[in-house]
């Protein structure tokens, strides 16, 4: 037995047998919730170097770690999972499975790389300024039909 999943609203622990679970309400997965709730092939579990870690299927009713809602993440020992609403405690050994040394570092996804630029992911972003000063007469706007939008600089005051 390589852990449990035992639920927080009370019942018998779920045994965690094989290093790949599928869970889900359909008779085919390792691992059946039979709540409506729950889709057809609700979420993956793998063992990877003494660690557990949950994928989300593209659920309709989503998986959350911890209380926020997650794609794919390592599940430490004592996390609670939330698969639809039916929420469960993870308990393990990660060094009986094999884990050596410190958790490993958790690794952004590719997909998720691109949605920040180098230089914000690095923290060196600084708040853009406004260029124009409050002396500077205000650009015409095409969608606004007030007369006297366009200043002439030239005019005598």
């Amino acid at each position: 037995m390589f852990g449990e999943m035992i639920p927080m609203g009370g019942g018998d622990a779920i045994p965690l047998l094989k290093k790949k679970l599928l869970v889900g309400r359909r008779e085919s997965c390792d691992i059946r919730l039979r709540f409506a709730n729950v889709s057809a092939h609700h979420c993956e579990l793998t063992l990877n170097d003494g660690y557990w870690y949950i994928t989300d299927l593209k659920s309709r009713n989503g998986v959350k770690v911890n209380n926020a809602r997650v794609e794919e993440k390592r599940i430490d020992p004592g996390d609670i999972v939330s698969i639809a609403k039916h929420r469960y405690e993870f308990q393990y050994s990660p060094y009986d499975l094999g884990a050596v040394g410190p958790p490993p570092v958790e690794e952004a996804r590719p997909g998720h790389i691109f949605t920040k630029s180098l230089l914000e992911r690095a923290g060196l972003t600084k708040a853009v300024k406004n260029i124009r000063d409050a002396s500077q007469p205000k650009r015409y706007d095409p969608t606004d039909d007030q007369a006297g939008q366009i200043k002439d600089r030239n005019a005598p005051l």
